[in-house]
């Protein structure tokens, strides 16, 4: 008689009965990740059509805070690694079938590309503003030359790096609710969305408020459409597929999905723009605050149930 032994990684306690990997950090990085990827993404394209002037906060002011996003996103990825000391070691290498080295890179295009949009707009702000250098003011002067090349290089980065955020869950096939294609665009999307919401915050003319709301309720239908179509996907596939769907059609997740999300983060939001666009009286901080909150619990619902969603019994 011959014994064998199986070595399993679900012996883990990290593993079984529930993968416990990815805590509060991740989401918070690929939100925050997210928004900075919209307020550039409308910075850069309303450059690039030279709608400069009708548009000037979302190009100026708004941006102004992406290098702050990506700093406190990219802290709380550095707190989640084991090994800290090691994280250069991403940028020795380019892995191009790899989600975590396509966000790596893209991360060090976004990030100083940030910083240079806002230094260039800091006198446009604060026109009090001087650099303590002159070799700084030459250095404004080269990328304010070069603005249009800059708003390219935004525009293309903040589109993947948007995609990205979704893609690195969609890429592990071990957790049926995270393998699904559609997660890319969502979170494109309500990256695109938060990133609208906020330049309605930081619009000052009723043009650039009423053009952001209906640009933020296009963006909530196309959302809501990838949502139904995800748990139609779910529903008509395998048996694991259709477990992760049942997370959220009478599971644990179901209320936290679709009241927060769902409804107070989309639904209402966009009710209440839709009035605010047939002149109802809206406080606009009401459906900025709403679709933010509905585009953080987007990403900690999802991290949190794709974690308890598996393969096996």
């Amino acid at each position: 008689m011959r014994e064998e032994i199986i070595t399993s990684g679900r012996l883990n306690h990290k593993i079984d009965p529930m993968l416990h990997i990815w805590e509060w950090e991740i989401p918070l990085y690929l939100f925050l990740g997210g928004l900075a990827a919209g307020i550039l993404f409308f910075a850069a394209l309303y450059t690039i059509q030279g709608k400069e002037l009708r548009f000037p906060n979302a190009i100026k002011k708004a941006p102004l805070i992406v290098p702050f996003l990506l700093i406190f996103g990219l802290l709380a990825l550095f707190i989640d690694l084991n090994h800290k000391m090691y994280f250069w070691q991403l940028y020795t290498t380019i892995r191009l079938e790899s989600p975590m080295s396509w966000g790596a890179w893209v991360l060090m295009v976004v990030t100083p590309a940030s910083f240079i949009w806002a230094a260039i707009h800091l006198k446009d702000v604060f026109p009090s503003w001087e650099w303590p250098y002159e070799w700084l003011n030459f250095l404004e002067k080269f990328f304010i030359k070069h603005k249009l090349s800059l708003a390219w290089v935004m525009l293309i980065s903040s589109l993947i790096l948007g995609m990205y955020t979704g893609i690195l869950f969609s890429a592990f096939n071990a957790r049926p609710l995270w393998n699904t294609s559609i997660l890319g665009p969502l979170f494109l999307t309500s990256g695109l969305s938060t990133g609208a919401a906020v330049n309605i915050l930081f619009a000052t003319t009723p043009e650039e408020r009423r053009s952001f709301s209906k640009i933020d309720l296009m963006l909530i239908g196309i959302e809501l459409f990838l949502i139904v179509h995800i748990f139609m996907g779910f529903l008509a596939s395998t048996q694991v597929q259709i477990d992760a769907a049942n997370l959220f059609l009478g599971g644990p997740y179901t209320a936290p999905f679709w009241v927060l999300v769902v409804f107070m983060g989309l639904v209402l939001p966009g009710v209440l723009e839709i009035m605010e666009l047939k002149n109802f009286h809206i406080p606009v901080v009401i459906p900025v605050i709403l679709v933010i909150a509905g585009g953080i619990l987007l990403r900690f619902i999802i991290t949190y149930a794709g974690q308890a969603s598996r393969w096996l019994y």
